[in-house]
């Protein structure tokens, strides 16, 4: 290797992807903080003396129905730890009055061997596991009305249910500063009339609709409200490292413990830089985050906030799973030719069609930027979606470096989404 370059490891897929940047380059990683040593005695722990709340097992009664909604495949929560936890904890609770709610959104439904891969067979063969459908009106509830005017339709097993816990994992987020907490029912449970409302052009526009902004962030507000009409009586959420090691538990009430766990992540996943870059490299944090293309829109707008206006933007991501196919992301996209008639086709209050906030993210990003995209996806499927593919990462950075000629910086996020930039004299951090 020349001395003028360094190797960095990118996550990408399973298996991870080398490449060699300059060795000026600025790598940007959450701090690497160590997993738990005892992953099961803290989370014990944490549901026994939890942040804001009673203990768990003395809230629910032996003869409840307890609904405990899980995150999908395309989250990295380690469900298949949280849940069997719960369990032992909740002990006096037949199995056979727990349900389980896989918190799709909008997204499909996992198949069975994906419920297997999330939580384990023991689970899968002995306790109720239900996929959420925002789709069957009959399958939800209508528990409100928010201050947005939105009508609220929430999974009406979860409504029903005794005992409600919401379970997650928080990392920053591109449009409502942190997941967890709230965002596991809204939208994770709710009817996909909510989901358009919630992601609807003037919500996702705004300037506080961002990452690490809880304040005045009104997409977390409208979260917020939401899931309080029909309130989890228990959260559990944790945070992950690189390894998807769990590194801290937050638990008890669904305000107090998410707020305690976003200022943990804030200390350790936002990094301030003190100028933007002509050219950054990105990932969507590995599988299962970089499983489509759709998802992998978080890891370029993670880049997207230290790009220079007319930069570059180079994303890994496995894409295994296509753009997905289900959903309207990639018929959206085939809707206008360029991403600045795509945005003004959005902002049009007239439209609103499913999954049009991920388009219009990806639209805003690639007016600052060119966007280049390494994946498992075929080049023609890659342009029609509004990118330019690349088979060769080094090959596109060393053309990109004599564009921008010698004194050009460059920036790598390595875990992508999992770190949050911020140029520092930015007010939006």
């Amino acid at each position: 290797m020349s001395p003028l370059l360094k190797s960095v490891q990118l996550a990408y897929g399973r298996t991870g992807l080398i490449v060699a940047v300059p060795r000026t380059a600025r790598i940007i990683e959450p701090s690497h903080l160590r997993g738990l040593p005892d992953e099961a005695g803290a989370v014990a722990e944490a549901l026994r003396h939890p942040i804001g709340a009673p203990p768990l097992k003395g809230l629910v009664q032996a003869g409840d129905r307890v609904a405990i909604v899980i995150s999908d495949l395309t989250r990295p929560t380690p469900n298949e730890k949280l849940v069997p936890w719960l369990l032992r904890e909740l002990d006096q609770v037949p199995r056979d009055h727990v349900v389980i709610i896989n918190g799709t959104g909008s997204h499909r439904a996992n198949t069975r061997d994906e419920l297997v891969q999330m939580l384990g067979r023991d689970i899968v063969d002995s306790v109720k596991v239900e996929n959420h459908d925002a789709f069957d009106d009959a399958r939800l509830a209508h528990v409100g009305r928010n201050s947005y005017g939105s009508e609220v339709y929430l999974n009406r097993t979860y409504v029903e249910a005794d005992f409600r816990i919401v379970t997650g994992f928080i990392e920053p987020h591109f449009f409502a500063g942190f997941s967890g907490g709230p965002k596991g029912i809204q939208p994770g449970i709710a009817g996909i009339r909510t989901i358009l409302d919630f992601h609807n052009a003037r919500m996702i526009g705004h300037p506080n609709s961002t990452w690490g902004v809880l304040e005045g962030n009104i997409l977390q507000d409208s979260a917020v409200q939401n899931c309080l009409m029909a309130r989890p009586h228990f959260m559990l959420n944790v945070t992950l490292n690189g390894r998807k090691e769990i590194t801290g538990v937050f638990a008890g009430d669904v305000i107090q413990a998410h707020r305690a766990g976003c200022e943990f992540v804030r200390r350790s996943a936002m990094h301030a830089v003190d100028h933007p870059y002509d050219i950054v490299i990105t990932t969507n944090a590995g599988y299962p985050l970089d499983q489509n293309l759709y998802q992998t829109t978080k890891g370029m707008s993670a880049a997207a906030q230290i790009v220079k206006q007319g930069g570059a933007i180079i994303a890994a991501s496995e894409c295994c799973d296509g753009l997905p196919a289900h959903g309207n992301y990639g018929r959206i996209l085939q809707m206008r030719e360029t991403p600045r008639e795509l945005l003004d086709m959005i902002m049009d209050p007239s439209f609103s069609v499913f999954d049009q906030w991920t388009v219009q993210t990806q639209a805003l990003f690639q007016l600052k930027a060119e966007c280049f995209l390494y994946s498992s996806l075929d080049p023609a499927t890659v342009r029609q979606a509004k990118f330019t593919p690349t088979a060769d990462l080094e090959k596109t950075l060393a053309e990109l470096l004599e564009r921008y000629g010698p004194e050009a910086r460059v920036a790598v996020l390595p875990y992508g989404p999992m770190t949050i930039p911020y140029v520092r004299r930015s007010a939006r951090v």
